[in-house]
């Protein structure tokens, strides 16, 4: 199976390779880490101490920020191994970086056996940690025969994915098979790993560990905007909006404006290749607008501020009076509300959210969150606007759910300290049980 799976990998890889070298040469987009991700291991990851290893896989920036917490944990709670972060995508990676320092963080490699050999034999990790549902066949394969435990936490099968993986159950079965343990977001994720294939003795709930988020370092931006926007609002923060969605929420916000003469909208793109193009979006639609990256802290009136950069947005939400989570307005399966609940935002989503069905559906049931669709927002911002009361109770239910479901991370760290337990004493065993004569040497 594996190495029909690897020849087929390989060929989609030949035949993709136009597009990527499109895409490259474009947007710069997979040009970072292409030698890591294909095998050569960076001399940043030698470590001197030669300490044990925990390596913990997220793919992007939202996987990265639920973990981080995870990953604090496990430094604090176990010093003696060092923790390394690989990502997938260059925003991630760049995340990884800033949070975890550059001898800690690499790019994932590709689910080749000549790519991830060399990792597996450079760091030797006891643990892996993988976020979310990252299901590399060759790389879950070679990691287990490395002799790693392997754990996938926080983990969930969306509505998109469950039909396909079920479909192909019995491919999955021995890849699911190379997984130690799963922790799940929730009961339905349990059952759908299950359905795919997963051992059910393996499969436990741990609570979704996004709900463990820590606040948002004070970035200086939001200080600097505080003092800049003194006279604006109400502020309309518009957070990992994706294609399509710009022109609504502007539309949204130019009815706004009629009525709000200094109102303020922060604007931040989901994915970085299109800030330019939403900035070309801006300079077209005829309202102030001013870009972050070129921003000198200069006073802001009413208009849309463009949040062109990367890490900021969490933070900002706190100068939200009506936090509207992007990737919800269009088909994309939302983006994750619980950073505009730390800070009792009210919050308005589209009617796209299967990528974090019980989260809103938790908070629809607490009435901590508003829905709506794309021929609707304008009328319900402005009826949130209108009703002070009711945006203040939004915030407080949802900032309320937020501390009510915490404690993933903490249940999560002790699973996965008794599997490097676990493995310590399989491996101590095996030191014994190599020192014991077999019958042949006596």
């Amino acid at each position: 199976m594996y190495f029909l799976y690897s020849a087929l990998a390989a060929v989609a890889l030949l035949l993709s390779s136009p597009l990527w070298l499109i895409r490259m040469m474009r947007h710069g987009k997979y040009r970072a880490g292409l030698g890591e991700r294909f095998g050569r291991v960076p001399g940043r990851l030698r470590d001197p101490q030669r300490r044990p290893i925990i390596w913990v896989h997220a793919v992007s920036v939202g996987e990265l920020l639920a973990v981080s917490g995870l990953i604090g944990e496990l430094q604090r709670r176990a010093p003696a191994y060092r923790v390394v972060v690989s990502t997938t995508t260059a925003t991630g990676q760049k995340l990884a970086r800033e949070r975890f320092g550059d001898p800690n963080a690499f790019y994932f490699p590709a689910d080749f056996a000549f790519a991830v050999r060399p990792y597996l034999r450079a760091l030797r990790p006891e643990l892996v940690v993988i976020a979310e549902t990252e299901f590399w066949p060759n790389f879950l394969r070679l990691a287990r025969q490395a002799g790693a435990r392997i754990a996938v936490v926080n983990a969930r099968i969306s509505d998109r994915s469950f039909p396909r993986y079920r479909r192909f159950r019995a491919l999955m079965r021995p890849v699911l098979r190379q997984v130690d343990v799963f922790l799940t977001q929730g009961e339905e994720d349990r059952r759908r790993l299950i359905a795919i294939g997963a051992p059910a003795e393996r499969v436990q709930v741990g609570g979704n560990v996004k709900f463990d988020l820590k606040p948002a370092g004070a970035a200086p931006t939001v200080a600097q905007l505080k003092f800049a926007i003194a006279g604006s609002g109400p502020v309309l923060v518009c957070g990992s909006t994706v294609e399509g969605e710009e022109p609504i929420v502007l539309r949204a916000f130019d009815a706004i404006r009629r009525q709000y003469s200094n109102a303020l909208m922060i604007l931040a793109p989901r994915h970085p290749e299109r800030f330019q193009q939403v900035a070309d979006l801006l300079a077209a639609c005829g309202m102030p607008w001013w870009r972050r990256s070129h921003w000198d802290s200069s006073p802001i009136s009413s208009g849309v501020f463009l949040l062109d950069t990367i890490g900021e947005l969490a933070s900002i939400y706190e100068l939200a009076d009506i936090a509207l989570v992007g990737g919800s307005l269009v088909p994309r399966g939302g983006h994750n509300i619980l950073e505009a609940a730390q800070y009792g935002a009210a919050i308005v989503v589209g009617p796209h959210t299967v990528n974090f069905r019980d989260m809103v559906a938790l908070f629809l049931r607490a009435d901590a969150v508003v829905v709506t669709n794309a021929d609707d927002l304008p009328a319900t911002l402005l009826n949130l606007l209108a009703e002070e009361n009711r945006r203040h109770d939004l915030g407080a239910r949802a900032r309320e759910i937020l501390h009510a479901n915490a404690g993933a991370t903490a249940r999560t760290v002790a699973v996965l300290e008794s599997l490097l337990a676990s493995r310590a004493g399989a491996a101590s065993e095996s030191v014994v049980a190599s020192r014991i004569p077999s019958r042949l040497e006596r």
